[in-house]
Order: C-alpha cells, then structure tokens, then sequence
C-alpha cells in the first residue's frame, strides 16, 4: 500500500501523523512510505530522518495526496484539503465530525473511508488513541488556565496555588475522566483547591481514592454545576461523550454571574464544547471574553507541544496505522473490532450512529455497506 503523511496546515498545527520510526517499520513491511517535505519540522523532525527511514519526501501536498492510498495525519481535512479528497481514499486521522456537518459532507460526497482516531474503542471500552491527546490536552489546561489568571493576559491577577497567608485559585474540573484526572495531577501539584464534578459515582471514588483529602469530589447536575461555577478561578471542560457533540453543562446565566477575570479552558471543543458560551479558537488568537471571563477554546491544544504530542500520538496510532495497511481497511475491520468501530464514514455512508445522530443524518451499518 502507498501511505501517505502531509504537512498539517490547521492553525500552528504542528504535529505530524508518522515517525520516521514509523516509516522504517511500514517501508521493513513492504509498503511504499511517502513524507510531504516539511511535514515532521514543527516536531523537530527532518526530511533527512525519513529519507533515511526509506520514505520518499514530495515536494507538495497535491504530489502526496494524489499518489496515497492511505493518508495518515493528525487533524481533520482542513478546506484547502477538500479538493484532494476522492473514491477510495482511507483517512485515519483525528476527525471530531459530530459538530462539523459541512466536512462530514466533503467526506460522505467523496466516497472517503475515514477512520477517527477519536472512535477506535477496544473490547474494555477504552479510547487508546484519544489518550494521549487526552494526556497531553488535560495538563496544558491547568499549564493554560493558570497563564490566564495572570493580570497581564486579562485574568484576575491570582496564583493558582497561592502563598502562605493567601488562599489558592478554586479549579472545578468538569469530566472525571483521562482528561479530567490528567488536569487534576497538575493543579493538585501546583497547590490548587481542586473540585472534580462528575456524574460517574464509581469514577469519582476512584479519584477520591487517589487523591484522598486533596480533591473535592461532587456528583454532577445543574445545581451543583452552578454553584461551584460561582466561586471557580479556573473551570476546565473535560468533558466526552465518544463521536458525539459534547453536552451543554455550563449556561450562559452562569458565566454571567462568575468572578471577573476567571478563565474557562474548554477542552471539550473538538466536540462542540461544554459551555454554552464555547466557539473554536486558535493558537494565533486563543481567548475571547464574554461577560468578563476569559474563555480558552483552541481546538488542537496539543499542538504547542507538538514534539511530545507527536511522539505520544505515534505511541498509540502506529500499531492499528500498520493493521490497516497490512490487511487494507476491510480486512482490517474482520480482523480488528476496534478498528471497525473507528470507522465514521465508508463510501458515502455515515457509519458511526453518533455523528449521524448529532447532524440528523441516516447512517447504516457497515457490515451491511461492506457486503
């Protein structure tokens, strides 16, 4: 098979989708292995370290889609993409499509087979290729937040953990989960006063468990959402339901009536966001205020780390990237159940129910798309 990894164009979206690691291993397995040139450098990665891995380096973004049977990236086909999306292309790469109907409509109309990164789910219910970035994106959100709270950037003028004789920032996470728990480690580490809500009971003694007397834990509903809100410094999103747009927990009455100058990191973005009060942003202009409270919502946080994301990513992606590329997409999909549940469109068909259902679009089972 020809696999293809383009230079990403989202904003500073600098990670890419294979390692000359990577490469080594798919050229060793006989396949022909092709690098747009540039494409590893926001990552600390040369053209030369894949040359030497045996992949080919083209020069632009047409030569390598046009040429790839398979193109493995980080983030969603961006529009300027759109136009290189074609019949039987496989797409394995981050794609979050609950909240984007028009993409999802370049894809189904192009017949593209794109595989999410996002909905590849093992037997135990676990989102290997969502942790990582899960990881990464829950402890940029305190890193974030607490560069937000500073004066100068808009905030309060607090430090999150506070000094002898004043009080630490108030952090409410919202989501218990990688995400969550990931955010948790760093504003506890910082000194923090730490309140994880969560509508998981099992999930909040478990974190209650770890953390012991360090976290508050709350059981999640409106009230109780509302009223931690109200003395927050810092609300972190985190919350996920897997493919579909991320629910409402936040509502527009309550950050009208939070503390001036405190800062909500939306993690949940790349799903629609958790506040009502959410829209994307980007790294080149990151955070808009709404009712005097600063909002973070950049939808590829993992992005200004990119040499750990990529790293961490390619940890993840490589094994199930090598499965696909082996066995091609179907065989792959007989062979591999969490594969067959990443796939969200296959051949002009929405395939996974929960971006169907978050677009009111039909979507058919793939067994029976398949044949």
């Amino acid at each position: 098979m020809i696999i293809g990894a383009p230079k990403e164009i989202k904003d500073h979206e600098a990670r890419v989708g294979l390692l000359p690691s990577g490469a080594k291993a798919l050229v060793d397995a006989g396949h022909k292995v092709l690098v747009q040139a540039g494409a590893g450098l926001g990552s600390s990665l040369t053209d030369e370290q894949y040359r030497a891995a045996g992949a080919q380096i083209v020069p632009n973004a047409r030569s390598l889609w046009t040429e790839s049977e398979l193109v493995v990236k980080v983030k969603e086909p961006q529009p300027a993409e759109n136009e290189f999306l074609r019949p039987g292309l496989v797409l394995f790469t981050y794609l979050h499509l609950a909240p984007l109907p028009e993409l999802t409509s370049q894809l189904l109309e192009a017949k593209v087979s794109a595989v999410a990164y996002e909905t590849i789910r093992e037997a135990d219910g676990s989102l290997p290729l969502l942790t990582p970035m899960s990881e990464v994106a829950g402890r940029m959100a305190v890193q974030v937040g607490a560069q937000y709270l500073e004066a100068p950037m808009g905030g309060r003028g607090i430090l999150l953990g506070g000094v002898p004789g004043v009080a630490p920032a108030n952090v409410v996470i919202l989501g218990g989960g990688v995400v969550g728990h990931n955010a948790a480690k760093m504003a506890v580490g910082l000194g923090a006063h730490v309140t994880i809500i969560d509508r998981n009971l099992e999930r909040l003694r478990d974190l209650d468990d770890v953390y012991s007397s360090r976290i508050v834990t709350l059981a999640s509903n409106a009230y109780t959402i509302h009223d931690s809100l109200l003395h927050a410094d810092l609300v972190i999103g985190a919350v996920l339901i897997p493919g579909a747009a991320a629910p409402k927990l936040v509502r527009r009455t309550t950050v009208a009536v939070m503390k001036p100058g405190s800062v909500m990191v939306d993690v949940a973005i790349d799903q629609g966001g958790c506040f009502e009060t959410s829209h994307p942003t980007s790294h080149t202009d990151p955070v808009y205020v709404v009712d005097g409270v600063l909002h973070y919502c950049v939808s590829n946080m993992p992005a200004a780390v990119a040499h750990t994301s990529t790293f961490a990513l390619n940890n993840a992606t490589f094994a199930y990237l090598l499965e696909i590329a082996n066995r091609g997409l179907e065989g792959a999909c007989q062979h591999s159940p969490a594969i067959r549940e990443g796939i969200n469109t296959y051949r002009g068909h929405i395939i996974y129910p929960a971006v169907a259902a978050a677009q009111g679009k039909p979507w058919r089972d793939l067994a029976l798309v398949m044949g």
